[in-house]
């Protein structure tokens, strides 16, 4: 599925940067040999920007956890009283030169309900502990690197920490 989506990303931005190149090329003949202004190509090409500007700012800032399949990383790790169960897992992207994301997703063991309360890149150095019922503590860290630190102690009925995003680091005051 994603990969579907990406080869129709790549061709509306294909089919949008050829438009673009025939308004220009028409644009300066018009000019040239005083031809009428090609008003729908314009149009097109500003439709076809617009689109793809939407796309790009969407991917960019903002980030739903609706589409995340990777595989197990980590886990079970079971909260003190057996109320929550932590799992973690990855998905490689960009091939050879990219990199590993990482998430950690919560079972509220009541009504069985999941939720994603971490996600960041993943770093050498990953464990996952609770602290108390409703506190846990995740280690993501590249010893070398200090600042890939990605630990973070979470309340998981009350916080995620999502590392990415713009509209996310602003609600939250990380920005």
């Amino acid at each position: 599925m994603n990969y579907l989506y990406l080869l129709g990303f790549f061709i509306l931005s294909l089919i949008t940067v050829l438009i673009f190149f025939i308004f220009c090329f028409k644009l300066f003949v018009s000019l040239i040999k005083k031809k009428t202004f090609p008003k729908k190509l314009l149009i097109a090409t500003l439709i076809g920007i617009g689109i793809v500007s939407t796309q790009v700012v969407y991917n960019t800032y903002f980030f739903t956890f609706d589409n995340l399949e990777g595989e197990f990383y980590k886990g079970p790790v079971e909260s003190p009283t057996d109320k929550y169960t932590a799992n973690a897992y990855y998905k490689t992207y960009g091939g050879a030169a990219g990199g590993v994301n990482l998430w950690v997703e919560i079972t509220y063991h009541e009504d069985n309900k999941t939720k994603i309360v971490y996600h960041s890149n993943a770093n050498s150095n990953f464990s996952m502990e609770w602290k108390d019922e409703n506190t846990l503590y995740i280690v993501n860290e590249e010893p070398e690197f200090p600042n890939s630190n990605r630990s973070v102690k979470l309340n998981v009925e009350k916080e995620t920490y999502f590392d990415g995003g713009l509209v996310w680091r602003i609600i939250n005051n990380q920005h």
